[in-house]
This record gives C-alpha cells, sequence and structure tokens, in this order.
C-alpha cells in the first residue's frame, strides 16, 4: 500500500464511460471473491432483519435508532474490507484472510474513524431534523402506532411533511455523498488526513456533477432494489457497489509525486 503523506491528488474528469467501467470491474472482484463480499454484506443484511423485526413484530420503533447507528459507525470499516480486496487484485497481490481483516483492523488507528464520526454526526442531526419536520407537521395530528397504521401520512400534512422531509432529506444524502464518494478509499490507500479526502471527494463531484449524481442516484436505486425482497438483494448489491467504488475512485483521482 502506498502510504506517502507528500503526494497531491489530482481530480480528473469522470464520464459515464468510467461509471460503466467502474461497474464491470466491481462485478469482477466480487465473482473473483465472493466469500468476502456475502461476508461484509451479511452485517447489513442481518441487521435489516433485525430493524424489520423490531417494527413489525414487537412495534418497538424507539429501538431502531440505536441499531441504525450502527450502520454509519461500521460502515466505513466494512467498506475499506472491499476496497482492499479490489486493491490487492488491481495489485497482484494475495488475497489473504489474515492481511485483509489485519488492513480492517489497523484502521482504527488511522483517519477512517474520523470520517466514520462524520457520518454518524450526519446522521444524528438528520434524525433531529426528521422529528422536528414530523413534530411541525403532524405535532397536533391524533397519534397512530405508523407500524399498524399510515393512514396519518395520507393527510393533507402528513402528504406535505413527506414532501418536506424527503427533499431535506436528498439534500443530506447529497451532501454526504460528495464528501464519502472517493474519500473513503482514499484514506485506506493513502495516508491523508480526513479533511483533505473529504475536500477532494467534494471537487471530484463538482468536476463532474452530471456523471457523479447519476452515479449517486444509481446507488440509491440499487440500494433499494436490493432491500425489496427481504434484504437478500444486499448480498450482491453491496458487495458490487464496494468494489465498483475503489475503480471510481481510480478513475476519479491522480496522484502527483512532490517535485
Amino acid at each position: 500500500m502506498n502510504t506517502k503523506a507528500a503526494d497531491r491528488p489530482e481530480v480528473l474528469h469522470v464520464e459515464f464511460s468510467d461509471l460503466r467501467a467502474a461497474l464491470r470491474g466491481g462485478w469482477r472482484d466480487f465473482i473473483t471473491a465472493p466469500h468476502y463480499g456475502l461476508f461484509f454484506a451479511c452485517f447489513y443484511v442481518v441487521g435489516g432483519w433485525l430493524i424489520w423485526w423490531a417494527v413489525t413484530a414487537k412495534g418497538q420503533i424507539w429501538w431502531t435508532l440505536p441499531a441504525s447507528a450502527g450502520f454509519p459507525i461500521l460502515g466505513p470499516f466494512i467498506a475499506c474490507g472491499m476496497y482492499e480486496i479490489s486493491r490487492r487484485l488491481e495489485a497482484g497481490e494475495a488475497l489473504d484472510r489474515r492481511q485483509i481483516f489485519t488492513v480492517i483492523f489497523r484502521q482504527k488507528d488511522r483517519q477512517i474513524p474520523s470520517m466514520a464520526a462524520v457520518i454518524v454526526v450526519f446522521f444524528l442531526f438528520w434524525n433531529f431534523l426528521a422529528h422536528m419536520i414530523f413534530a411541525l407537521f403532524l405535532g397536533n395530528a391524533t397519534m397512530t402506532n405508523v407500524s399498524s397504521s399510515l393512514a396519518v401520512f395520507l393527510t393533507p400534512e402528513g402528504l406535505l411533511m413527506l414532501a418536506v422531509g424527503t427533499a431535506v432529506g436528498a439534500v443530506f444524502a447529497t451532501l454526504l455523498f460528495a464528501l464519502t464518494v472517493v474519500s473513503l478509499p482514499m484514506l485506506l490507500e493513502r495516508e491523508v488526513d480526513f479533511v483533505t479526502a473529504m475536500l477532494t471527494s467534494f471537487a471530484v463531484v463538482t468536476e463532474s456533477p452530471v456523471v457523479m449524481l447519476s452515479w449517486g442516484a444509481l446507488i440509491g436505486v440499487l440500494l433499494f432494489v436490493g432491500m425489496l425482497p427481504g434484504f437478500l438483494g444486499l448480498f450482491v448489491v453491496l458487495p458490487l457497489l464496494g468494489h465498483a467504488t475503489w475503480h471510481l475512485y481510480r478513475h476519479a483521482i491522480a496522484w502527483e509525486l512532490p517535485e
């Protein structure tokens, strides 16, 4: 792994052909070492089952918040596992299980935890805003258990709340996507600070906004489709996107040696 801290990232223009190449590379990496992708995806699939069980079987909606908080905490570390696999396949290195998990464990002493903290702050702030939006539009409505009745959302106030909440959530999701789309693989590969990584990631999106926002939309669609059949589709979607993100990072960033 190249860890020169003095290297400077150069932001490249990304084309739709780069997205297709990234997806092809991601699929190739997944079928080359599928057991790793299935293992990492298992955390999300099981977590999705637990949240669904809490909401539908027990009606304990309050339990979903701490459970959901685990995803932004673990997500960057799990993603690093797939980035490391793609990096090793690209470099022609052996996929040694011990070395791969050691790389993931070592991230606790680098910049990945700082990125995880940023993601958690976004997650918590969005939950705070979501509660505020709910209270603003439905605070005076008769409260119902949304796990058994969705009628409250079909009122004019409920529909307006969903529209505003979706718009605000889209802004948050876009900003978080822009800050993390290439920063996480960058932090795995290079010894750079997380602020530099986020700014570089944001620059990638602003350099090729149509292509990169299309990539973000594709991620959203694939994740939604993957969750439909009992979250089982995530066993394929998550490894594919994880490996493809590494390849997109390669298309979006070039490194210059210091003069």
